[in-house]
């Protein structure tokens, strides 16, 4: 079974400085429908405006993964990490029992683009940690590559819940294919361009909640970026 979540649907502010949408309840943002879909609680895609950005604010008990599509974003937080955040990177940030954290657009030209997920934790109380990776637009070409997980596997950063988060960028006529274990359900968030998944059309913003069911077939209706949630 699969269930569109069409982009028109999400909430949206638009604050001058930052334009954004929230596919599940967020902050301003109530939907009883759309709470959070297994422990994928948020995904909120914001455009950030040059030389502005969020100020130090604070989170505990959530896996918070950071996804770059344009632009780049300046973190910094309480445990000591600085870092510039870019198209291809990967910030995983475990609030655990406490975080402070700022992020800035330190661009006075270009905004940036983002993805910001936040996963709910396998447990209350972690020790906060922060993991930052690079994977190359190569690695994400025709195909689906690992870029969080539980363990870690095949260099992605690890989150602390059983899900698997997937990026891929297709041109026009490729496919990328997802086998789901049986007990699984998957989320499906295209990033930007359009695909056809299983058979159903999907733009830029749409989302998908997938259950009971054993392939999915992503294919490319023109040069599409792509992330696959893998869920327990």
């Amino acid at each position: 079974m699969i269930t569109i979540r069409r982009a028109a649907e999400r909430g949206h502010f638009n604050h001058g400085w930052l334009d954004t949408y929230h596919t599940f309840s967020f902050d301003q943002y109530f939907d009883r429908d759309h709470m959070a879909f297994r422990s994928l609680r948020v995904i909120n895609e914001d455009r950030v405006e040059p030389g502005v950005g969020f100020p130090t604010h604070s989170h505990r008990d959530m896996e918070i993964i950071t996804y770059i599509l344009e632009g780049a974003l300046r973190h910094q937080d309480s445990m000591g990490n600085g870092s510039i955040i870019e198209p291809g990177d990967v910030q995983r940030m475990t609030a655990g029992t406490g975080v402070a954290h700022s992020e800035f657009n330190p661009s006075q030209s270009q905004s940036v683009h983002l993805l910001q997920i936040w996963i709910l934790p396998n447990r209350k109380g972690l020790t906060p940690g922060y993991e930052q990776k690079a994977f190359s637009e190569e690695e994400r070409k025709g195909g689906l590559r690992l870029i969080a997980s539980s363990d870690g596997r095949a260099g992605s950063v690890t989150i602390n819940q059983d899900a698997s988060i997937y990026a891929t960028i297709l041109e026009q006529g490729e496919a990328a294919k997802h086998e789901l274990v049986s007990g699984r359900h998957a989320w499906i968030q295209v990033a930007r361009g359009s695909i056809t998944l299983n058979g159903e059309k999907l733009g830029q913003g749409d989302g998908a909640a997938i259950s009971d069911e054993t392939e999915l077939r992503i294919e490319g209706s023109d040069r599409c970026e792509v992330l696959v949630f893998d869920l327990a």
